[in-house]
């Protein structure tokens, strides 16, 4: 008569399912702490859970979780003219959309060196419409033409809706770091409908603080803007990263369109 087979001890399935179950709570617990950790709540100040829920949308094929920083921060930069004209255009021939781009490729290079996720951006990209991201910064240059010898420095403006506060601390975190590093003057003088109505701020999700900068005058500021970009770069992207990273920054008024 054979020998019965062994019967294989039964496995303790209760404990084993405990301990899947308190491994699914400790990495859920570290998920929340490394969010909430990740930001700075006064950062998005009496806007903080729409700007979550923003960041937390699944984006395809985009994914915004930077490990190294531990931070959750997506930044839009629009090239002016790129994809759509040429802009203004000098008698040499250089065109405002070549030195937007060249300008805005090296602002994306630095914020990515920072470890935040960059999108470069036509003039009328289709990403635009409800684009969600923590800043959006179109960069334009003003004309090649002669004015007169104070037609030179830069010019900023903001979208009027949303968060106020965030909107008038993005205007003077640019206008204080890129003034500082450029040696520009502040040209509030011809801020114009154009820029206060830019056409981008009326398309990005409102909870997305946007603004646009003219860099310079493509006449007497061209040796700057043409030749040492990175300086322009460095300005740019200092206003950008005073953002946020929620440095420290007097509040600058919200301009309004002239007459």
């Amino acid at each position: 008569m054979a020998a019965p087979t062994p019967v294989p001890p039964s496995r303790p399935t209760s404990g084993i399912r405990t301990g899947r179950i308190l491994q699914t709570t400790f990495s859920v617990a570290i998920l929340l702490a490394v969010l909430f950790v990740g930001f700075s709540p006064k950062m998005f100040s009496g806007n903080f859970s729409s700007v979550m829920a923003v960041l937390l949308t699944p984006q395809p094929a985009v994914s915004t979780v930077i490990p190294t920083s531990q931070r959750i921060v997506r930044i839009g930069i629009v090239s002016g003219h790129w994809g759509n004209d040429s802009g203004t255009v000098c008698a040499n021939g250089v065109t405002e959309q070549q030195v937007n781009l060249s300008i805005a490729s090296l602002v994306r290079q630095r914020l990515v060196a920072q470890g935040f996720q960059v999108d470069l951006l036509q003039e009328f990209d289709s990403r635009l419409n409800g684009y969600k991201a923590a800043v959006l910064l179109s960069i334009h240059n003003d004309s090649c033409d002669y004015i007169n010898e104070q037609a030179t420095g830069f010019k900023v403006a903001a979208r009027g809706s949303g968060d106020p506060n965030l909107t008038a601390r993005l205007l003077a975190c640019l206008t204080d770091r890129y003034g500082k590093i450029t040696g520009l003057p502040f040209h509030a003088g011809s801020i114009t409908p154009d820029m206060t109505s830019y056409h981008a701020f009326h398309e990005v999700d409102p909870a997305t603080t946007a603004a646009i900068i003219e860099a310079g005058f493509m006449n007497k500021d061209y040796a700057l803007l043409t030749g040492h970009p990175d300086v322009v770069a460095d300005g740019i992207a200092a206003g950008i990263l005073c953002f946020v990273n929620n440095e420290n920054i007097a509040p600058t008024p919200v301009p309004t369109p002239g007459p």
